[in-house]
């Protein structure tokens, strides 16, 4: 279950609550309602302080509604249990996933795992003349993500008609003008990557590290996982196998698959695509780390634990090409 998924799930339970007269008729639910990785102590694996928002409409204590919430959650598929902490926060412990479910997951959604249930396809763009390259590059991905957890507000004219939520647009420093033109000098997805891998309102930073073709520029890195994730399937063809998910000893790599929906959450609540820029490296390193036990050596036969390898290896390629593309950056097959 991912953090969008259990939003929708709470939302529906609180509706459940309405209609069943649990709370009060007219309750409002929120149309957002926002679910975050637990801080370190805390109690499971999310929370929400939804019972709060609830409990202003409802009249009622945020730990009475809470209450309400949690016990119309408590046989939902996906989750271990729901505990309410201090004057009301759930908080929610997610049931144990095998590495093949996850993986399988993975492959099954493709590019769009992550994505909310009621995720749309992002708007045409349409910029007015005035909009410098960095500002189309920033909103653009904010637009993309935003939508990809569902947000309803997504604006196809973003210098005009303010941020992809509603609100204002977020602040963007221009690029400096000692760059000049950066998409003329580096391309335009490397440019779209630098100026992405910092927070809007920072001036972002181009050097010759964008044109590295190796290991040492993340920009290469990134678009070169997934590209081997491709190479590693070519391969296991080319041997006689394919991908099947199943047990792998690969935690850092799982873990980061697992979280991959949290972030694009967490990049979209705070229209933050530096975030999503930040996991992929991570997610990069790590395939990269892992890629070499993926295929049989020498007189090995392709057996089962090769096939998981290289089901994980596939999602993590996938993940690679959905955050990419998220950003508005390609990623190429070869490299």
């Amino acid at each position: 279950m991912t953090p969008a998924d259990l939003s929708s799930t709470v939302a529906r339970a609180v509706r459940r609550a309405v209609e069943d007269g649990e709370l009060p008729a007219g309750t409002g639910v929120p149309e957002r309602i926002v679910v975050e990785r637990t801080r370190p102590g805390g109690v499971g694996d999310y929370a929400t302080p939804i019972a709060f928002q609830v409990a202003r409409a409802a009249g009622r204590p945020p730990a009475e509604v809470a209450r309400v919430i949690a016990d119309g959650l408590a046989a939902e598929p996906g989750l271990d249990r729901v505990e309410i902490t201090g004057a009301g926060f759930l908080n929610f412990t997610l049931a144990p996933r095998s590495a093949a479910e996850l993986v399988r997951e993975v492959l099954s959604r493709g590019p769009r795992y992550g994505y909310a249930d009621d995720a749309l396809d992002p708007d045409p763009f349409c910029w007015g003349p005035t909009a410098g390259f960095r500002q189309r590059a920033v909103h653009e991905a904010v637009v993309r993500i935003l939508r990809s957890q569902g947000s309803s507000h997504g604006t196809s004219q973003g210098s005009s008609q303010g941020s992809a939520d509603g609100g204002p647009p977020p602040p963007v420093a221009p690029v400096a003008r000692r760059d000049g033109d950066v998409v003329a000098a580096y391309g335009r997805d490397a440019a779209t990557w630098a100026a992405l891998a910092v927070p809007a309102r920072e001036t972002p930073h181009f050097d010759a590290r964008l044109l590295v073709q190796d290991e040492s520029g993340e920009f290469f890195l990134v678009r070169y996982a997934h590209s081997r994730a491709k190479a590693l399937g070519r391969a296991a063809t080319r041997l006689g196998f394919h991908a099947e998910p199943g047990p792998v000893d690969a935690p850092a790599l799982l873990r980061l698959l697992a979280e991959y929906p949290l972030v694009l959450e967490a990049a979209a609540h705070r229209r933050a695509p530096e975030q999503l820029v930040r996991f992929l490296v991570r997610v990069a390193d790590e395939l990269l780390d892992f890629q070499h036990c993926v295929l049989p050596k020498g007189d090995e036969k392709p057996s089962a634990a090769h096939r998981a390898r290289l089901a994980l290896a596939e999602a993590a390629g996938t993940v690679l090409a959905g955050g990419l593309a998220l950003l508005g950056i390609d990623a190429p097959d070869c490299l």
